[in-house]
């Protein structure tokens, strides 16, 4: 047996979180798409009447890293909510990620994750930091905007609601959970 108090000292310690998406990659993906565009527009200015053309293979390529990279960021997140709390939080990482490319319902499944991880939020804090629906409707209309109008813009607004959505669950993880209602603090 151990006298030393190391246990005791180990078990004390909250375990280290893991690393939150780096958003600023998604910018310069983002960024990327923007100038891939830009090229194979002045290259091939029928891209610009024509929509449904097959995109130069450096435009399809940047498109589908931007589209890779936005997953790999939602499964992060919900990597850092698992083990924040503990396996708790009811959206799996690999789910999250997933469920973007189920056709129809991809379009409501990047409203609920933001909306429910701001609900997470909220119920760290003894104030609410986030507005569930319009943390949603945030997520959403620049996913709109990465389908329906630009890819590259739609990018960079994506990771400008994420960088909102690290800001605030970082803010969420260093503050002590919020007591329940109607619990006393030493019961």
């Amino acid at each position: 047996m151990d006298w030393s108090g190391r246990e005791s000292q180990q078990q004390a310690e909250p375990r280290a979180l893991p690393p939150f998406p780096r958003i600023w990659i998604g910018y310069l993906v983002g960024l990327g798409t923007l100038i891939a565009e830009m090229i194979a527009v002045t290259r091939h200015p029928e891209l610009a009447k024509e929509p449904l053309l097959i995109p130069p293979l450096y435009l399809f390529l940047a498109n589908f890293i931007s589209l890779v990279y936005w997953l790999v960021c939602v499964y992060e997140y919900h990597v850092v909510l698992a083990e924040a709390t503990a396996g708790a939080y009811p959206i799996k990482p690999l789910r999250a990620a997933w469920f973007h490319l189920i056709p129809i319902y991809g379009l409501y499944w990047v409203f609920k994750w933001p909306r429910d991880l701001a609900r997470y939020v909220n119920s760290r804090l003894e104030a609410p930091l986030m507005r569930p629906d319009r943390t949603g409707s945030a997520v959403f209309i620049a996913f709109a905007v990465f389908l329906v109008l630009d890819r590259g813009l739609g990018m960079v607004l994506l990771f400008s609601a994420a960088s909102y959505l690290s800001r605030c669950l970082r803010h969420a993880l260093a503050a002590r959970p919020a007591l329940p209602a109607g619990q006393l603090p030493f019961s």
